[in-house]
């Protein structure tokens, strides 16, 4: 009997655990938000707005961020959240019953115990209501948006200012797409419970926006790219961390702006005219900014990277820039930054310092693709584990280019000119997963090839040969190979002269690819 008491336990719990699980309607952003948190693992998160934010050329914005999972979509007009299915009172009732059966209980018990089990699972299994898809509440609702719980989208409507009737207790508006080329004056400082707000790509001048911020409390992302702006606000909320400004016609930076927003986390001012074919950003201009985590400003015009930048830093992003030097006054302490796009700039040997990066303890990603660069650049930090040099006028490659950095485990040298590489230049970097040497003018593959790569990349050479010690140094007695790629199509090669001990190390010849 104790032995059908256990069988008894698992069926109920078993049939339970088949359960559908039921679909609820979630009717504010704040529920959503409530039930993923609770159970992270069982929500299905709606998809990403597309096209939201985004500069001219680069719709991704360089840095990358942390955005909680509400705030990726606040325009999705149906939410469904799944939740794991929760015993009903009668069900907890079988179960209690079945617990309390003895050993004496007779198997006509037993019996009714588990007919009544199937029922209540047939019963839940009926009651299960279907998905509800949730639909715009419009009752308090301007005409031309649609209000979901605290969302307000407002944006591609055609208007020309801030439509009125927003809901005072709005936490996400939406404005982008539109025509505004005003915004009511003290309008925003009457909506206490806002957070972001979108004016992407509308009409907006520094005299429209004059005074529009003042007194706006709790805003925290603020998106006014793609306007007609030539000047930062000066009267941005002290609660913003994030700022988007790109794509307006910027050319300017004071102090006295950025003070009111100590606490702003991400600046994004890509496509503007900051350079205008000089230096204008002064030294320290970003200083008041001692919280900054993000600072991109690709396509501006500058010249040089801009000096005391603040050392919270941990990504800076200046592509497709006229930069021409960089020099050892851009961070004047321990800096924390980690990732440094300075690629499509016109950076020589010269022009990048040998103290350029010595307060750069942490840097672990540098893109240099696109410069003007001969040589292999010394005196870079021994933190980095990704480094690329595409797309420059490199012609050789010295035994020591790279014996500075042992953590590099991303290399990139590909469209270069490199014609020679030094006998184990790249066996001093013992954690080597990733080397890319396309396009370049290479008669054979490196000799002594690191034991750690798992992809290399060679196509669009002059390779003739394949040496025995390049993919498998140590001699006869090489251990297996960790390499499960090996690109070598466009080459010169002649199969039928191919030493195949070349591969002996390699788990399989398919790992191989030629033409």
């Amino acid at each position: 009997m104790q032995l059908l008491t256990l069988l008894l336990f698992h069926s109920v719990f078993t049939a339970h655990s088949y359960v559908l699980q039921p679909r609820l309607s979630v009717t504010t952003v704040e529920d959503w938000e409530y039930e993923a948190d609770r159970w992270p693992n069982r929500t299905e998160r709606p998809l990403r707005e597309e096209g939201k934010g985004g500069s001219r050329e680069e719709d991704a914005y360089g840095p990358t961020e942390q955005v909680d999972a509400v705030d990726q979509n606040p325009l999705q007009t149906s939410l469904s959240v799944i939740l794991p299915p929760q015993p009903s009172v009668e069900l907890q009732e079988t179960t209690l019953l079945a617990s309390r059966l003895g050993p004496h209980d007779d198997l006509t018990t037993l019996q009714e115990v588990m007919e009544h089990s199937q029922a209540v699972h047939m019963r839940e299994a009926e009651s299960i209501p279907p998905a509800v898809e949730i639909r715009p509440t419009n009752d308090y609702c301007p005409s031309d948006c649609a209000c979901y719980g605290r969302v307000v989208q407002c944006s591609d409507k055609g208007v020309d200012k801030v439509p009125f009737g927003i809901p005072y207790n709005s936490r996400y508006v939406l404005l982008m797409n539109n025509r505004i080329d005003s915004i009511q004056l003290d309008l925003l400082s009457e909506y206490l419970s806002m957070e972001f707000l979108v004016l992407s790509n509308n009409r907006l001048t520094d005299s429209s926006v004059e005074g529009s911020f003042e007194g706006v409390q709790n805003l925290k992302r603020l998106y006014l790219d793609r306007n007609l702006l030539q000047s930062i606000p000066a009267d941005l909320p002290a609660s913003l961390e994030e700022l988007r400004l790109d794509g307006n016609n910027i050319s300017g930076m004071s102090e006295a702006a950025w003070g009111r927003c100590p606490g702003l986390l991400i600046l994004s001012l890509n496509n503007n005219s900051l350079g205008s074919g000089s230096d204008s950003l002064s030294a320290g201009v970003l200083s008041p900014l001692g919280s900054i985590r993000t600072l991109s400003l690709n396509h501006n015009q500058l010249l040089a990277v801009p000096s005391q930048l603040p050392l919270s830093l941990r990504e800076v992003y200046l592509r497709g820039n006229l930069i021409q030097s960089f020099h050892g006054d851009v961070f004047m302490g321990d800096s924390e930054l980690l990732v440094l796009d300075l690629s499509a700039n016109r950076l020589g040997n010269k022009g990048l310092g040998k103290d350029a990066l010595v307060n750069a303890h942490r840097l672990e990603s540098l893109n240099l693709e696109g410069n003007l660069l001969r040589q292999v650049p010394r005196h870079l930090p021994p933190s980095l584990k990704t480094l690329n040099l595409e797309g420059n006028a490199i012609a050789s490659v010295g035994k020591a280019a790279f014996k500075r950095l042992p953590n590099l485990e991303h290399l990139g040298l590909a469209r270069n000119r490199i014609a020679r590489v030094a006998l184990g230049t790249f066996r001093t970097l013992p954690v080597l997963h990733q080397l890319d040497l396309s396009h370049n003018f290479l008669r054979h593959v490196p000799r002594q090839l690191p034991t750690s790569l798992h992809f290399v990349s060679a196509t669009h050479n002059k390779i003739q040969s394949v040496p025995r010690d390049a993919l498998c140094p140590g001699g006869v007695d090489a251990p297996l190979s960790q390499l499960v790629r090996v690109q070598l199509e466009h080459n010169l090669i002649d199969m039928s002269r191919l030493d195949t001990r070349a591969f002996r190390c390699l788990r399989g010849f398919q790992v191989v690819h030629f033409d």
